[in-house]
């Protein structure tokens, strides 16, 4: 397996990992792990399809790493509970 590939299916199995703990409320949408795994899949998604020089791709994962981003900047600025 090339670099690319093993980079962009990383990149998809957290994103599809992300979204099947989610739908099926293992974890929050609005919570860190959420956020966190969609930044990581779609930042090394957006890497496997710089790599291969496919656009399209790169605009779809880096704006979704970008909204990810947002997101979790305003998940940091949220007041959360303490854990006692």
């Amino acid at each position: 397996m090339d670099a690319p590939t093993f980079i962009g299916s990383l990149g998809v199995a957290l994103l599809l990992l992300a979204f099947f703990l989610s739908l099926f409320k293992f974890i929050a949408q609005d919570g860190f792990a959420y956020i966190g795994m969609n930044i990581a899949g779609a930042g090394l998604a957006c890497w496997s399809s710089w790599i291969i020089a496919f656009m399209p791709f790169v605009v779809l994962e880096a704006v979704w790493c970008l909204v990810a981003v947002a997101a979790l900047v305003k998940w940091l600025r949220a007041p959360h509970e303490q854990a006692s």
